[in-house]
């Protein structure tokens, strides 16, 4: 027959925490995987002035700035890429 021994007992006692474990890790790392790609979904923020991608140069696209009005000068422009 059925032998039941108390280190048989033990054994699956110990497989089983041990698959409860890596399943409640599994679940972990997916919830921060989802909470990861969620939050970032591939939008971004600029700081571009609101307005400025149907100006024909970036000299009309600063001078149409509100932000900008007084702080841009003519005599001294400067471009970065």
């Amino acid at each position: 027959g059925d032998i039941e021994s108390p280190t048989a007992e033990a054994d699956v006692a110990v497989i089983g925490g041990v698959i409860a474990a890596v399943v409640f890790v599994l679940i972990c790392l997916l919830v921060v995987m989802i909470r990861y790609m969620y939050r970032h979904k591939g939008t971004y923020h600029t700081n571009e002035a609101k307005g400025t991608e149907f100006a024909e140069s970036a000299d009309a696209a600063l001078k149409n700035d509100p932000a900008l009005q007084e702080a841009v000068d003519e005599s001294k422009k400067e471009y970065f890429i």
